[in-house]
């Protein structure tokens, strides 16, 4: 039978595939099942919600044909939208803030869209946040929209027609549980909504992120503004209430951290060899915690909102995992990869002191591996060479072989870290690992801790 065909881009959103996971949930006792919607054309769950938004907007004379679109978005959204925009003849501006990845920003760019990054650490109330900044542009410039995610209940209107009937389908009514990560309320709400109709024992888990006021809202019915704070986590959780929400249909709110998240967004690409984003982590990361609520006949069903790529420059960034100390180092290739591969500076083994501390000033470096040809043949230390200076008054006319020290200890890639402090002491303060192209890169004392002392 031939594919269907398409008239344009949006008539292939939704029909996602409904993927059962294996390895990040051995664990547990029942089926899981991810609903990927990166399969969407503009790889997230919100092109559904986008092109349902603009179509009641139509409908509604909101806007007219060459009009604006306005929205203050983490990405996605606006993905969605800048298709729909180019299909339909509009124009996009977006805001957003400056904690997200930079994917997301120059994705939108290449779209077509108007992009204004704003800060992150601001009230919704402050002209600067990017609810804010939205919201003026749409005063300011005619024949414009503004989509407002948050309180527009077309928002919901499209999983409760689409994303809830298409899981209740796929599971032939077996679906127990849904998982959602939670930010604007839609997915959740209009899904949720949906299957409970189809069957009131269904639970409902939205996943929240700690620094987000949804919880406790959620739990004791209070927006609690010290709740509130910075958090890593992308795409869900939010720092005020959006009108999305209804509390009857969701049964429990679930907090992951953000290490928690990234993490387990990197086993489940690496695992079940889906590239997921930052949100399918945390989806994944709730529902493990609350794995003693489930039972050998549950049918688990979870949203995996985006595609892997939008994090690219953060969660499956090693040298930024690292930084976080969100980095599982296992090996040195860990922590080789985590640091980023470094020019390895070496010096001539015919070379004067003198130049050694050149060298060592203009790279910031304690260690200089000392060559004769391709050979390494030792080393000069500022440690060494610091007790020189006391010994002796003058040592930079010095050769440098009067001062040269062994070579560095050099390890494999493949070494556990832990076996790291065997070679690196007091006396000895760095490292060279050999890789398999025969490249030398390395490790220095100070590396070790820093890698360590973070998280």
């Amino acid at each position: 039978m031939p594919a269907k065909v398409y008239d344009n881009i949006l008539q292939t959103i939704g029909h996602t595939p409904l993927v059962r996971l294996h390895r990040v949930v051995a664990d547990l006792p029942c089926k899981v099942y991810a609903k990927v919607e990166s399969f969407n054309p503009g790889n997230s769950i919100k092109d559904r919600m986008a092109l349902k938004m603009l179509e009641v907007a139509e409908k509604e004379g909101k806007i007219k044909p060459g009009g604006t679109i306005i929205e203050g978005t983490s990405g996605n959204t606006g993905m969605g939208l800048a298709l729909a925009a180019i299909v339909k003849g509009y124009k996009c501006i977006f805001a957003t803030t400056d904690k997200q990845s930079k994917e997301k920003v120059d994705i939108l760019k290449a779209h077509g869209a108007e992009v204004i990054v704003c800060p992150t650490n601001v009230e919704p109330e402050d002209p600067r946040s990017y609810y804010q900044v939205a919201r003026r542009l749409q005063t300011e410039i005619p024949n414009s929209w503004y989509v407002n995610q948050y309180d527009n209940l077309a928002n919901r209107l499209a999983h409760y027609e689409q994303t809830g009937p298409e899981i209740w389908e796929q599971t032939e009514g077996k679906v127990t549980h849904l998982v959602v990560a939670s930010g604007t309320g839609g997915t959740i709400v209009g899904t949720g909504k949906y299957l409970k109709e189809k069957n009131p024992n269904i639970k409902v888990w939205a996943i929240d992120t700690y620094g987000s006021l949804l919880k406790k809202w959620f739990d004791t019915g209070e927006l609690d503004m010290n709740e509130v704070h910075p958090y890593i986590s992308e795409g869900f959780g939010e720092d005020f209430l959006p009108e999305n929400y209804d509390r009857n249909a969701i049964d429990h709110f679930e907090k992951v951290t953000d290490k928690d998240g990234a993490v387990m967004a990197r086993r489940i690409t690496k695992e079940e060899g889906i590239f997921v984003g930052y949100s399918a982590g945390s989806v994944v990361a709730g529902l493990r915690q609350l794995k003693d609520q489930l039972k050998k006949d549950d049918v688990v069903v979870l949203i995996f909102h985006d595609h892997g790529s939008r994090y690219i420059g953060k969660v499956y960034n090693d040298e930024w995992m690292l930084d976080r100390g969100w980095l599982e180092v296992g090996t040195v290739r860990d922590l080789i990869n985590g640091l980023g591969r470094r020019r390895l500076v070496t010096i001539a083994q015919d070379s004067k002191v003198s130049d050694a501390l050149a060298l060592m000033k203009k790279y910031d470096i304690e260690h200089l591996p000392v060559v004769s040809g391709l050979d390494m043949v030792g080393c000069v230390s500022q440690a060494n060479l610091f007790r020189k200076l006391i010994e002796e008054n003058d040592v930079k006319g010095m050769e440098l072989t009067s001062v040269m020290e062994p070579m560095l200890p050099v390890v494999r890639m493949d070494m556990p870290v832990e076996r790291l402090t065997s070679y690196i002491n007091k006396d000895n303060g760095a490292v060279l690992v050999k890789d398999e192209s025969g490249q030398f890169n390395i490790l220095t004392k100070y590396d070790i801790l820093n890698a360590f002392s973070k998280g």
